[in-house]
């Protein structure tokens, strides 16, 4: 029987649904609500809607996507890259027609909303102490009488101005050496490393050295420019992971590698073609070139860490989760197809487990507690949220699989943070009315002047904050129960409370002539339960192991912990009950370690000792982790009484929630 329809998944939104065969690409994503650019009414004219097929076996996905389920290559297609060529592998969506199931990315260049990388440098005092340094020099001329080489006499002359002695220089410098000298007409600046190699050479008086720190995440690339002889941040810059289109979380890029022999091959090439990118754009915002750039560190974690280095991640795929190294390293830039300066030199942050990777060295390193310091509750929330407990004499961690939910992704109506997208919610619990702000727009949606502002882009989805903040209030306004379940009673008492099938669901936002209708859906409450559930049980596994009731403070690591509002968070139960006042956002601290270790050459050792003795607890293989996982399913919690949050927010009287042990319980007392 021949097959009617074909499965098509967009990446990086996670949309997909069942097309005809002989669909176009771009009317199937803009069906779905996908964001695909194009001006020339798809004739195949503007080159704005191009995409890109992914191959492979996608397990998650339950997809095999092969570019031989789409259409061949139209004239139309052909006549377009007669003067543009497309990249190897785009295909224009507008011509590309679906023959079978596929899985398609969208690059931010064909999206019309630009993903809002929320990965900015933050402020930080930094020890400004930097490996490379730069030194002028005035080098004696050759003469007839003295037959010693060029390189001797820069070594000389570093000597007796700068006591440098016993430099190590490599054929690559020697090679420029006679031309700089000479050009400079004997007056050079020269990089020095470490106080020890000479890592390059310039004409004259050269008074920028550039470095730069790189947080790899799982979803977003972030890279900030620095100046190593004054420590600013000079220029920032992020991008989309592009291996996101092999799979949005952790797990589903490793299940890619053990289905599609070589895929590690294709997503090391992904991130390190982004990164030079990134080192383009944060270089030419200073009107200086990648080349200029002597230095570079980078965390991650530790499936981006082992794809970065070339590093094939199936072991961190299944138990034990070993690590191919937990050491730092350091390398030439070269080694990793990193297209800066030719000598520069590359540092990565240390590992300290199977899934708590460098950038959970890169936050303990710009979070790390005085001697003085309380228990405090470090969380880096992404697809997999890293959490560290504790102070300067005990420091635990764990991982917990939080999945992409926060970030939007597997929400019906979620969508990555851009402008159009619903970031902050509030709920009138009277009339179950909503009011929200979307990212780019500073008037709520019931201020007048709020459809004129928001025009250009209308409301497009909702991002993750927006997520957290929509289901929050919805508890708050009863909406939702204690168990997480949509109160269909409701929709007697407001049409926003809809019936969806066997369940109901709440609409935000309500549909106009190009958008469908933005509608939370019992499934959306489910996903989030899921993922705030992991991350608090992490938390309570490792305040169990550390023998404590409460947290003093609480810092929130990364993009959603600098947009979340942290009321909301602790109304869901995401993090433990603590005065508000002290749970705050860190910001980009992985980026910030990376930063510090770019910046000041004694951190390498301060954060190198520093994980050997963090304690990691493996929640895979911890009982307590299911038990805390339950409980933490219910809102905000089953057992946990948040008393603190309690004091500055009035929640909804609890409902008891039937566990699967409570049932158990019940079962074995009745048949006694």
């Amino acid at each position: 029987m021949a097959v009617a329809d074909a499965l098509v998944v967009f990446t990086p939104s996670g949309r997909r649904g069942r097309f005809p065969l002989g669909s176009s690409l771009l009317q199937a994503g803009r069906s779905l609500g996908v964001d695909i650019d194009s001006v020339c009414g798809g004739r195949g004219i503007c080159g704005r809607c191009q995409v890109l097929v992914a191959e492979g076996e996608f397990a998650k996905h339950g997809v095999v996507s092969d570019a031989g389920n789409l259409s061949p290559v139209s004239a139309v297609e052909e006549a377009y890259c007669a003067t543009q060529p497309l990249a190897e592998g785009r295909r224009l969506s507008c011509c590309a027609l679906v023959q079978g199931d596929v899985v398609i990315d969208v690059p931010s260049s064909s999206q019309v909303h630009k993903q809002v990388v929320r990965k900015e440098a933050e402020a930080h005092d930094i020890h400004l102490d930097p490996l490379i340094r730069l030194y002028f020099v005035e080098v004696q001329e050759p003469d007839m009488h003295d037959p010693s080489g060029d390189l001797r006499r820069l070594e000389d002359a570093l000597e007796f101005e700068w006591s440098l002695t016993d430099l190590s220089c490599d054929i690559l410098v020697v090679q420029q050496l006679q031309i700089a000298l000479r050009t400079g007409a004997w007056k050079v600046t020269v990089a020095v490393h470490a106080g020890k190699q000479i890592m390059a050479v310039w004409p004259g008086l050269h008074e920028k050295a550039f470095g730069l720190a790189v947080d790899v995440g799982s979803t977003t690339i972030a890279a900030h420019l620095c100046d190593l002889s004054s420590g600013n941040v000079l220029a920032s810059a992020g991008v989309m992971n592009p291996q996101i289109r092999f799979g949005e979380d952790l797990m589903s890029r490793v299940s890619y590698v053990m289905m599609n022999p070589g895929g590690e091959v294709e997503m090391t090439a992904a991130v390190r073609e982004a990164l030079n990118t990134l080192a383009v754009e944060v270089t030419q915002r200073v009107g200086a070139q990648p080349t200029d750039i002597l230095e570079a560190t980078f965390v991650g974690n530790p499936i981006m860490h082992h794809l970065l280095l070339g590093i094939n991640p199936v072991e961190l795929g299944g138990a034990p989760f070993a690590l191919a190294t937990d050491r730092s390293i350091t390398l030439w830039a070269s080694e990793i197809d990193f297209a800066v300066h030719r000598n520069a030199r590359i540092y990565v942050l240390p590992c300290i487990a199977g899934h708590v990777g460098a950038d959970t060295a890169g936050v303990i390193l710009a979070e790390r507690p005085d001697l003085d310091s309380p228990v405090t509750l470090l969380v880096d929330v992404g697809t997999n949220a890293e959490i560290v407990l504790g102070n300067n004499q005990r420091m635990l961690a764990c991982s917990s699989p939080t999945g992409p939910a926060f970030e939007g992704a597997q929400i019906s109506c979620g969508q990555r943070a851009a402008p159009g997208a619903i970031e902050r919610v509030r709920i009138d619990p009277a009339t179950l009315e909503p009011r929200y702000k979307v990212i780019g727009c500073d008037l709520w949606s019931d201020d007048p002047g709020f459809a004129a502002a928001v025009a250009n882009t209308g409301v497009t989805g909702v991002c993750g904050s927006g997520i957290i903040e929509a289901l929050a209030e919805m508890y708050l306004a009863g909406i939702i129960r204690h168990e997480g379940t949509i109160d269909g009673n409701l929709s007697a008492r407001s049409p926003r409370v809809q019936p969806d099938g066997r369940t109901f669901c709440y609409e935000l936002a309500p549909a106009t002539a190009e958008k469908p209708a933005l509608r939370i859906l019992q499934n959306d409450v489910r996903a989030i339960q899921l993922g705030k559930a992991a991350l608090y049980a992490g938390v309570r596994l490792l305040m169990e192991r550390m023998g404590v009731e409460k947290v003093d403070r609480i810092r929130l690591a990364g993009a959603f912990g600098s947009h979340i509002d942290v009321k909301y968070a602790m109304v869901l139960g995401m993090i433990p009950d603590c005065i508000l006042g002290n749970v705050s956002s860190a910001g980009n601290a992985a980026g910030t370690g990376a930063r510090i270790a770019l910046l000041d050459k004694g951190s390498r050792k301060v954060i190198e000792d520093l994980v050997r003795r963090v304690e990691k607890i493996e929640t895979a293989v911890e009982p307590r982790f299911q038990e805390f996982f339950v409980e933490a399913m219910a809102i905000p919690n089953l057992n946990d009484p948040f008393e603190r949050l309690q004091d500055v927010v009035k929640l909804p009287e609890r409902v008891a929630v039937a566990t699967e042990q409570n049932a158990r319980s019940r079962r074995g007392a009745r048949r006694a």
